[in-house]
């Protein structure tokens, strides 16, 4: 097991730890577990790439693990009624799609390679972003003011610009596959 790996199973542990924290009134420590699985993120991918310690189960892992801790947060954060319902639907909707084409098409017999799109990293920053100036506000007693809204929207419109984009890859991707598993044109 490689040291970025062994950080992203640490970024897993977090994930119930900063929901728990978060369900039970300890926003402090939700926020510094958000923090430090944040800073993890990129600690690993920095020693990866430095140290050439880059693994197939890395490159699963690591999303999975961004995803997982970013949609938790979201889900508690909504329920507590700190983000809207709609863009807690969005975002984990966006998740459901991507997570259910990529199985889908393995299942069929036509992988389909995963690779950020910019839209997407775009998403993620403004999820990020904003999930952790809420905490950070929650935990420090501070308001927003107009920046909440101006993130809420921003990520609700690349929640569902970046699951256009990926539903539109996965289509075309899809679109020359015959249930045969024969390609389009070849049978």
């Amino acid at each position: 097991m490689t040291i970025p790996n062994f950080i992203t199973l640490v970024r897993f542990l977090l994930v119930p730890a900063v929901v728990f924290a978060l369900l039970s009134g300890r926003v402090g420590w939700a926020f510094a577990g958000f923090v430090a699985a944040a800073l993890s993120d990129g600690v690993d991918g920095f020693i990866a790439r430095q140290f050439n310690q880059r693994s197939d189960l890395g490159a699963y892992l690591d999303p999975i693990a961004d995803k997982l801790l970013l949609v938790s947060v979201f889900v508690v954060l909504g329920y507590m009624g700190h983000l809207p319902l709609w863009l807690v639907v969005a975002a984990v909707s966006r998740d459901g799609l991507i997570v259910g084409g990529v199985v889908l098409s393995a299942v069929m017999g036509n992988p389909v390679a995963m690779k950020p799109l910019l839209v997407s990293k775009a998403n993620t920053l403004a999820q990020l972003l904003l999930a952790s100036l809420v905490l950070a506000g929650l935990s420090l007693s501070f308001s927003l003011g107009i920046v909440y809204g101006i993130l809420v929207y921003l990520s609700g419109l690349l929640t569902i610009a970046s699951g256009a984009a990926y539903l539109v890859g996965w289509i075309k991707h899809m679109g020359g596959y015959v249930d045969t598993g024969t390609p389009k044109g070849q049978g």
